[in-house]
């Protein structure tokens, strides 16, 4: 049996690549070990014990128990649903509010690209910083809404919006939309521009309207955009806190806490690091749940390789 040196030769080089290559994705592995993984091992192996800053003398290994505490915990599953009201609420009205303007801003006019750069500006800004503002907007002495109701002779003026468990949402959901919407619109935008034109000329010439060219390309052509953008606002809304946290402080009384808060009241107020640690466990299982249900219907639909 002879052996083509050439061949070998060329074997010989495609494995020393291939090692050259597993060699530089090594500091990359090392990096996401030390920011991503090593935290998620150690928060799964805090929240099996009971450890209490205040009370270092009772830090013990408690197995599943913080977990069945939680479980247990009606204040835990009122925070997780109005988490998930607010996350449903801010969402959906984002991601229409920001369709719109993605559709908007992708046709042809004078001074689009000072348009386009101007809708990006609420999302350069921090959360806290913008919440401060919307929470100045919502003042009944100083802001803007209560004035504009009343120069409008609207319902809704001399409200004290922060003192009500409902309305409390309002400047919250507000707060967050106004932040967070641009981002919604630049991911459907860049899919709006990937669309070919030659299908809207073939949908008119064989009669289709506006409404009807919209239903049929724009929709299932942005289809993966639109995903791509739920999961990601999706799973933020998820983690809510800033907001709440500098508008309301979870109230009035409990009426506006998120898992989040709770879970930064438990780390940072009881100093309750283990149970703390079980709330966090079982956010990211949320959110991995979430976005499994996100990229199963994705691939359903045929926007997403298997």
């Amino acid at each position: 049996m002879t052996i083509n040196p050439s061949k070998s030769r060329g074997h010989s080089a495609r494995v020393a690549r291939a090692r050259v290559g597993y060699l530089l994705e090594v500091p990359a592995l090392l990096a996401l070990g030390a920011i991503a993984i090593y935290p998620l091992l150690f928060n799964l192996w805090l929240s099996t014990r009971n450890d209490v800053l205040i009370n270092p003398a009772a830090t013990r290994g408690v197995g599943l128990g913080n977990y069945v505490t939680l479980i247990q915990s009606a204040t835990f599953w009122h925070d997780l649903g109005r988490t998930l009201f607010f996350m449903v609420v801010s969402v959906t009205l984002e991601f229409l509010v920001g369709l719109g303007l993605a559709l908007v801003v992708h046709r042809e006019f004078k001074a689009r690209g000072l348009v386009r750069a101007s809708i990006l500006i609420p999302w350069a800004i921090p959360t806290a910083v913008s919440a401060l503002l919307w929470k100045m907007f919502f003042d009944l002495r100083s802001g803007f809404v209560d004035f504009a109701l009343h120069s409008l002779h609207l319902p809704g003026s001399q409200l004290v919006w922060f003192n009500s468990p409902t309305l409390a949402w309002v400047p919250i959901i507000m707060s967050d939309m106004w932040k967070n919407t641009p981002f919604i619109a630049l991911l459907l935008l860049a899919g709006l521009q990937t669309i070919p034109q030659e299908l809207y000329e073939s949908a008119r010439i064989d009669g289709a309207g506006g409404f009807q060219a919209f239903w049929a390309i724009t929709l299932p052509s942005l289809r993966p955009s639109i995903m791509v953008a739920l999961i990601f606002r999706t799973l933020s809304a998820l983690l809510v806190f800033d907001a709440v946290y500098v508008m309301t402080g979870g109230g009035p009384g409990r009426a506006t806490e998120v898992v989040a808060y709770y879970n930064w009241s438990k780390f940072m107020v009881s100093l309750n690091f283990g149970y703390g640690a079980t709330i966090a466990v079982s956010i990211t299982l949320i959110a991995l749940v979430l976005a499994g249900l996100y990229v199963r219907v994705l691939r359903a639909q045929g926007g997403l390789s298997a």
